[in-house]
């Protein structure tokens, strides 16, 4: 592992710590009963986890995003539920105010998320349109002084617990000059008529986490709940996925660190014809691909920060770590369950949660095929 700042290497070991002695301890029995984790999440806010990036006058710890990232692998070597809860919450929650929030907005909003007392969702797919802006259907019309929303959102994550304070929508306001869709992005709270939150997904994976899909119908907020320019929603939230796709690398990072950390424990443990299965080279070799594979994520993600922190361009290194971490944390997690043979498809192992799990990396925050759309763009092609 890259050798991490004195100041980073505290903060990974207390995540360390929190993920191996207060997560892994009650994640499974959660993750079965697909119960969201309100103590563990209470917990990280107590820790300021929630504020690493924020400056201290909105009640943050005064870091940076590579900070959240250290903390968001440690979490996903144990559980990626509880690590991507952490995730979102910062970067579709509170960062799109932070980024660009009025400074009324930030004094309503950023003190609560920044503490992790209040989550909020981000709400951009629809069961029509995900990366495609163009298919958006959401519309907010203005009536008087307030906004008037109809449509559907999908798949939209910490939008229907019980500390959810609201949720941002984009949604089609009018019509450019070129005659494509005005896209902006507008803050509904919880609660609020026309609103609605339809029951949990039953899902794959990520069983702990929270994901509803959503309804308006004719929901009514204030004009002043626009959040940042007029048309330029879609614009901002892709900013916005820039970073994040480096919060998800360094989460699929932990979670392929985690198929290594048990596939090894388990080959020095389990044995079969009278020595230990990492004895066997075809076992010692699959160790040795999934360690190879966890490493090359992290140099990935590790990279592309640096540059985002530098104020350099770093869309595609951006990109090519969300691909690469995601794509090594889907095959570590198959080939960790290979190893463990009958009791990786048990669910009382990590391995089977982590197989569950690792799918979603590949499609959340953008495709793999999308990163490499993104990727050959920025090589000009």
């Amino acid at each position: 592992m890259p050798t991490l700042p004195d100041e980073l290497e505290a903060l990974r070991a207390t995540a360390e710590q929190l993920a191996q002695n207060v997560v892994a301890p009650v994640i499974g029995d959660l993750y079965e009963r697909h119960e969201f984790p309100y103590a563990i999440v209470k917990q990280m806010g107590d820790m300021g986890l929630f504020g690493l990036p924020f400056p201290e006058e909105w009640g943050g710890m005064g870091g940076d995003y590579f900070a959240l990232c250290v903390v968001l692998e440690e979490l996903a070597r144990v559980d990626s539920s509880v690590a991507i809860t952490l995730e979102a919450a910062v970067s579709l929650g509170a960062m799109p105010i932070y980024r660009f929030g009025t400074e009324e907005q930030k004094r309503q909003w950023l003190p609560q998320l920044v503490s992790g007392q209040m989550l909020a969702g981000f709400g951009l797919t629809e069961p029509g349109a995900g990366s495609d802006a163009g298919g958006t259907r959401t519309t907010a019309r203005l009536d008087g002084d307030e906004w008037v929303i109809n449509g559907t959102k999908a798949f939209i994550t910490n939008s229907g617990t019980e500390i959810t304070g609201f949720v941002t929508v984009t949604a089609v306001t009018g019509e450019k000059p070129d005659g494509r869709k005005e896209i902006s992005t507008i803050i509904v709270p919880s609660g609020t008529p026309g609103f609605a939150v339809a029951p949990a997904y039953s899902k794959v994976g990520w069983n702990c986490s929270d994901t509803h899909e959503l309804s308006f119908t004719d929901c009514r907020v204030p004009a002043s709940n626009l959040l940042g320019e007029r048309g330029r929603g879609y614009a901002q939230f892709l900013s916005i996925l820039d970073e994040g796709r480096i919060a998800i690398a360094a989460l699929a990072t932990g979670l392929a660190q985690g198929c290594v950390d048990e596939s090894v424990r388990y080959a020095q443990t389990r044995e079969a014809f009278g020595r230990p299965i990492g004895a066997n080279q075809a076992i010692a070799f699959k160790l040795a691909d999934l360690e190879v594979r966890a490493h090359t994520a992290r140099l990935a993600y590790y990279d592309a920060a640096e540059k985002m922190l530098a104020g350099r361009p770093f869309k595609k290194e951006a990109a090519i770590a969300k691909l690469v971490a995601s794509e090594n944390a889907v095959t570590n997690a198959r080939e960790a369950t290979q190893i463990h043979g009958g009791y990786g498809f048990m669910n009382e192992y990590p391995v089977a949660r982590m197989w569950r799990d690792s799918k979603i990396l590949e499609i959340g925050e953008g495709t793999s095929e999308v990163q490499r759309m993104l990727i050959a763009r920025e090589l000009g092609v």
